[in-house]
């Protein structure tokens, strides 16, 4: 996966889907450039998902929020190459809470996090039946 590093990338990540956990948020968009997919063929690098990572100083010193990053980014690393969707942005905004959980714990959430911001449930209800199919 490439990186995301410029703040316009991250200002229009913004707008898309979020999924929030204990640990981490995760925000995504899919790419302008990867919208005509089938209208024009694009190089694998103008598909290739990018994932920007961000700790607010408001979660610790510069050691504790660059240890935050480092184990979402392992999390990223190990389940968004499952995951992420071609012609994706993602940003992964770090929650203090990732310095404490287990890495287990860290990357379930990432993975219940894709899901969600791509729209599928994990443990989705059955509809309700109606009253004339429960007599039945």
């Amino acid at each position: 996966m490439q990186r995301l590093l410029k703040r316009r990338d991250f200002l229009f990540v913004r707008e898309g889907r979020r999924a929030h956990a204990a640990t981490l948020s995760l925000q995504a968009r899919r790419r302008a450039s990867a919208g005509a997919i089938e209208a024009a063929p694009s190089t694998p690098e103008d598909l290739e998902p990018r994932v920007g990572f961000t700790v607010t100083k408001k979660e610790g010193c510069a050691v504790e929020r660059n240890r935050i990053r480092r184990r979402l980014r392992e999390a990223v690393r190990l389940s968004g190459a499952l995951h992420a969707r071609e012609g994706y942005d993602y940003v992964v905004l770090g929650r203090r809470s990732a310095l404490d959980t287990s890495f287990a714990t860290i990357v379930d959430e990432m993975v219940t996090a894709f899901g969600r911001v791509h729209g599928e449930r994990q443990g989705a209800r059955k509809p309700r039946r109606s009253a004339d199919e429960a007599v039945r």
